[in-house]
């Protein structure tokens, strides 16, 4: 595999950013990685980089800490410039078990420190979140990460964890598309100062890129339907982490400004909302991952 670090890295489109009660400011469209592995995972994140993305997101369970970690040691970007996300699993939330997870996350990037690690579940019914809360916020101390926060919680899920430490989560990564739109867990964020991320924000491309109402609006602005609800989150107020391998697309996805969707736009989308829509049926009331 050649490793070259390249040295022409394009100026990255201007994209709004996102900012959280503690000062945290992210990118409004981040590069997400899931399934995004080994040597070609590292090509793809490298790419992605040269493009402009700022934001990279992973986990333990995604099992590519490593080639993230390379292609940001690789890039051309400084590293200072490069929020990196991981995020712990369900499996190590006892808090001993927490503290040397985020330590072999911050050992298998080869980075000196994470941006910002969250927890990937609650696992409500392991009960001990709230322990893993505690060493991310102790990680937090010592610098190994800088930012903390949560995925897939539930405003009483925040609730126990604030009470507990007195630590109100930076982000909140959570399933949110046109088809589950999430807009009273988006506020609920937003008045406590959280900023939401959107993971699958295209629905895992499924059949959302065909919808008529989607394909209509993009018709209308002479754009894909993947960058029409792109920029439908852009204006919505989320963080959104779209993957693509290939560089053209990568591009695409995250140059976003030259068009705006005006009222009838975001009215014809939010209609498409559905309190069932969640891709995979993954409740964080009971669903858990290990």
């Amino acid at each position: 595999m050649s490793t070259a670090t390249s040295t022409s890295i394009q100026q990255p489109p201007v994209i709004p950013m996102r900012r959280a009660y503690s000062g945290l400011e992210l990118p409004a469209i981040g590069f997400g990685t899931y399934r995004v592995e080994g040597f070609e995972g590292v090509r793809a994140i490298s790419s992605a980089l040269e493009q402009g993305y700022r934001l990279i997101d992973s986990a333990v369970n995604y099992e590519n800490e490593g080639a993230v970690g390379r292609a940001i040691r690789e890039s051309a970007v400084p590293r200072d410039q490069v929020i990196v996300t991981s995020k712990l699993p369900g499996r190590h939330h006892a808090y001993a078990q927490a503290r040397v997870a985020i330590e072999e996350s911050v050992s298998r990037m080869g980075l000196d420190w994470i941006d910002l690690y969250l927890i990937h579940w609650p696992n409500p019914s392991q009960g001990r979140f709230v322990e893993a809360w505690q060493a991310l916020v102790d990680a937090r101390k010592e610098g190994i990460v800088r930012h903390i926060g949560v995925s897939n919680f539930l405003p009483g899920h925040i609730e126990l964890l604030v009470r507990a430490t007195g630590v109100t989560p930076e982000v909140n990564q959570i399933e949110l598309h046109p088809y589950f739109q999430e807009r009273d867990l988006l506020a609920w964020d937003e008045a406590h100062g959280i900023i939401t991320e959107a993971w699958s924000p295209l629905g895992r491309a499924n059949q959302m890129l065909h919808d008529p109402t989607v394909v209509s609006v993009a018709t209308k602005h002479g754009v894909s339907p993947v960058q029409t609800i792109l920029r439908w989150h852009l204006q919505l107020g989320d963080v959104a982490i779209p993957k693509s391998m290939n560089p053209q697309r990568q591009r695409a996805n995250i140059d976003l400004t030259g068009f705006s969707l005006d009222d009838a736009d975001m009215a014809a989308i939010a209609a498409l909302d559905d309190p069932e829509g969640r891709t995979f049926a993954q409740d964080p009331h009971w669903h858990e991952e290990m």
